[in-house]
């Protein structure tokens, strides 16, 4: 998926990129595949963009996300309803990194204590 093709898709769709491309980063990083993890990192920041660009009900969409099976999705949708739903967010976030181990555990540490010290910058 091309970034100029984010603007035409509908909200439900974005939300469902956003859950592909959050699960199968992960995966991509610990198979040694930097370049295809950053691709996949630049598409979820636009998607973020696009969201954030539609308004709050269409970030509010995310909040479904939080619940998926896959901790990476759950990772990234909470660093991403951390302004709108904040206590939300650091519910999941907490919970990762409290029993997830790896990568996807650390990177929800390191949100919550940015989020936490008021340094977080979401895309």
């Amino acid at each position: 998926m091309k970034k100029a093709q984010i603007k035409k898709l509908p909200t439900e769709e974005l939300v469902e990129k956003i859950r592909i491309l959050s699960a199968e980063r992960w995966p991509a990083i610990h198979a040694g595949k930097p370049r295809e993890a950053n691709r996949m990192y630049d598409l979820l920041v636009a998607i973020e963009k696009e969201l954030k660009a539609r308004g709050i009900e269409a970030q509010r969409q995310m909040l479904k996300l939080l619940d998926d099976p896959d901790p990476g999705t759950r990772c990234w949708a909470a660093g991403s309803v951390l302004e709108f739903a904040p206590a939300d967010g650091e519910r999941v976030l907490t919970d990762i990194a409290e029993h997830v181990d790896g990568l996807v555990g650390f990177s929800a540490e390191r949100t919550l204590e940015q989020w936490k010290a008021g340094t977080f910058n979401p895309p």
